[in-house]
């Protein structure tokens, strides 16, 4: 399906979403203590470069579970660099990653990815429902065929993104909205306890954009961790409780009422006095909420 690199793979009712993948909040010791829940992600000292010039460079990060977070910087920043290396899509120059306290090896089971739609092959011949079972073979194994359990796993995903009609429709034959939402199905079937989308919001309406928006706090409620590249200034505050900001390197990351903040958006986009005057009203607004 996708052009690149292969990627691993919100209707009106209430989402129902299973329990986190994660590893439990707490393990009792030999001698009755507690250890606390490793970050969702660390990143230690990452760089990235593509035909030697840096793309990412010396970066430190450690995400919380059960938050929304948005990867935000402008163009060329390195965001969906940051993603693609995390999820072992592009090999580093320097540096480790760890997922819930594991090896990327380790931990691929509880990954979903949804990938930028520009990078995607919409002319290939499967139907939105075959799209949603790819969703499912991290938990069959390549050489074995969907069940009737993954079907309907698969079928379920496609109510929850309100797609239900189209499950036989092609993949080419769907809007761009619509096609977003396939691919957010697709996710949610893998049962993960983490999601990376790559512009989840870019080129949808306002109604799915809502509609992505309940899905990402539904999955937080239930415990799911979202790490998200997201452009639109506005909106961050609103959609998201954790704020990663880059430019090749980290300035800035942590809560959102703390992290996005004029300095700091200042310090990552320098002298772009449109986007600045964008990321002064959402301070703005964030601060009436």
């Amino acid at each position: 399906m996708s052009r690149n690199a292969p990627t691993p793979g919100l209707g009106a009712r209430p989402l129902v979403v299973a329990p986190s993948a994660a590893p439990a909040a707490e393990e009792a010791s030999s001698h009755g203590a507690t250890t606390a829940t490793p970050p969702a992600v660390e990143v230690h000292d990452v760089t990235v470069a593509y035909h030697r010039k840096p793309v990412l460079w010396d970066v430190d990060l450690s995400l919380p579970t059960a938050r929304l977070i948005a990867v935000v910087g402008p163009n060329g920043a390195g965001k969906s660099t940051l993603l693609k290396a995390i999820l072992g899509l592009v090999p580093l120059a320097s540096g480790r990653i760890e997922i819930f306290g594991r090896p990327l090896a380790a931990a691929r089971s509880m990954i979903g990815y949804v990938p930028q739609r520009e990078t995607i092959d919409w002319d290939f011949p499967v139907s939105a429902l075959d799209v949603v079972l790819m969703g499912r073979y991290g938990r069959l194994g390549w050489c074995r065929r969907p069940r009737r359990g993954d079907r309907d796993a698969a079928r379920d995903s496609l109510r929850k993104v309100g797609m239900s009609d189209f499950a036989d429709r092609q993949i080419n034959q769907l809007s761009g909205g619509q096609q977003q939402r396939v691919f957010l199905a697709r996710a949610l079937a893998q049962e993960a306890a983490i999601y990376f989308m790559d512009e989840p919001f870019a080129g949808v309406d306002a109604t799915t954009e809502q509609a992505i928006i309940e899905l990402l706090r539904t999955l937080r409620a239930a415990g799911k961790t979202v790490v998200a590249v997201h452009h639109d200034l506005l909106t961050v505050p609103e959609y998201f409780d954790h704020v990663v900001l880059l430019n090749m390197r980290v300035v800035a990351a942590g809560p959102t009422a703390a992290v996005f903040t004029s300095d700091r958006l200042q310090q990552t986009y320098g002298g772009r006095l449109t986007l600045l005057d964008e990321a002064a009203e959402a301070v703005r607004r964030a601060g009436r909420t």
